[in-house]
This record gives C-alpha cells, sequence and structure tokens, in this order.
C-alpha cells in the first residue's frame, strides 16, 4: 500500500487536526473527503 507524505507547518498542521477532529474523520478520510469535494465542483 502506497504512502503519502508531505510537510506542514505547525499551525497548518494544528488547523487541519482540528478540523479532522470536529468532523470525526480519519486522515485518510479527510484526504478522499477533500478529493470527492474538488472533482464534484468540476463536474465530474
Amino acid at each position: 500500500m502506497p504512502n503519502i507524505n508531505f510537510e506542514v507547518d505547525d499551525d497548518q498542521y494544528e488547523q487541519l487536526k482540528e478540523t479532522k477532529k470536529r468532523h470525526g474523520l480519519t486522515w485518510k478520510g479527510m484526504m478522499l473527503y477533500a478529493q470527492e469535494q474538488l472533482d464534484s465542483e468540476r463536474g465530474e
């Protein structure tokens, strides 16, 4: 299974972590949700 790794600064990490927690998502779930939203905005 491939891994996705990227770096963010401490403030971005804290914001992402809070969003993930608020919506009850895993990191993978948050990425997949973002992908679905981006694709649906383009009508794909």
